[in-house]
């Protein structure tokens, strides 16, 4: 894709327009991306008045890694501010529960939709974009309805259809990379491949749709036509890798990866601000301060 999907635009999260309903309606254990427990429809105890976080510019070494990831695809200001029509559930403390449901059934209708945008750009055959476009309208026609008509949505039944077309688009555009040769056979849908060293691979074509690559080493890789869907790269390594044509990749996945400036992106997919820059962009040309060289020999980490 040459240019960012127009489909795609509408979304990107605007969090100025949101009642910080990532922040409220959703639950999270303490791990390793969460400092602290916080049961589900209750504020972030880091939640400010005006909605805004107070840990926003330190989320990370605060112990907070999984809000840097989150991606509500635009769901949190269609909620707020044309579902609930700017009254936010602490000026109407009744609404809440509507709102916290309706933001967790909305954020999953526009992932569909997001998937669906790309799915339609690089469909091949007119039987498969045909059966993307009419998927489109029907979550779109949920998804622009009204407060009962989002609350009632049967998503289940949406998710297996949508899943279905993207899976047959995928199997349209990988066709022609899985014609060249065989497949390595630990590359496949749900494959555990959690630290696999697959530095400098060639995956072509590969179906990782659902796939773990947490840790995995992907520098220098080529996912060109990879089916990403669902697959999990928390703390892969992407430095030099080719996603740039990726199949149903998001922001969420990238930024709970390890990239650098050098990492090629699909367009329209933003570089996470705690990507380090790559050896040789420009800022790694500067000089580097005496107590911050390492030896030349020094193991490469």
């Amino acid at each position: 894709m040459a240019r960012p999907l127009a489909n795609q635009a509408a979304l990107r999260p605007d969090c100025a327009q949101c009642f910080a309903l990532c922040c409220t309606a959703f639950g999270f254990t303490r791990s390793a991306d969460f400092a602290i427990d916080k049961p589900p429809a209750t504020p972030c105890p880091n939640l400010a008045a005006d909605f805004s976080c107070t840990i926003h510019d330190r989320l990370r070494p605060r112990g907070f890694a999984g809000c840097t990831v989150f991606d509500c695809f635009g769901a949190g200001q269609a909620v707020s501010q044309r579902l609930f029509h700017g009254t936010s559930w602490r000026d109407n403390p009744g609404s809440a529960p509507d709102m916290f449901a309706a933001f967790r059934v909305l954020r999953q209708l526009h992932e569909m939709l997001w998937h669906l945008a790309q799915a339609e750009a690089v469909a091949y055959s007119p039987d498969a974009a045909d059966e993307v476009r009419h998927l489109q309208a029907k979550v779109r026609e949920v998804a622009e309805g009204d407060l009962g008509t989002v609350l009632t949505a049967d998503v289940g039944s949406l998710h297996l259809q949508v899943g279905e077309a993207l899976r047959w688009v995928s199997e349209e555009v990988r066709a022609g990379y899985l014609a060249d040769g065989p497949q390595r056979n630990d590359l496949a849908p749900g494959a555990d491949l959690a630290g696999a060293n697959l530095r400098g691979s060639v995956l072509c074509g590969a179906d990782l749709r659902g796939a773990c690559l947490i840790a995995a080493d992907l520098r220098g890789a080529d996912l060109t036509a990879v089916d990403l869907l669902g697959a999990d790269l928390r703390d892969a390594r992407l430095d030099d890798a080719d996603l740039s044509q990726a199949l149903f990749l998001t922001e969420a996945q990238i930024a709970a990866a390890r990239g650098s400036l050098s990492t090629r992106l699909p367009a329209g997919l933003k570089r996470p601000d705690h990507w380090i820059p790559s050896p040789l962009s420009p800022a790694a040309a500067l000089p580097v301060p005496p107590s911050q060289r390492k030896r030349l020999d020094s193991p490469e980490c």
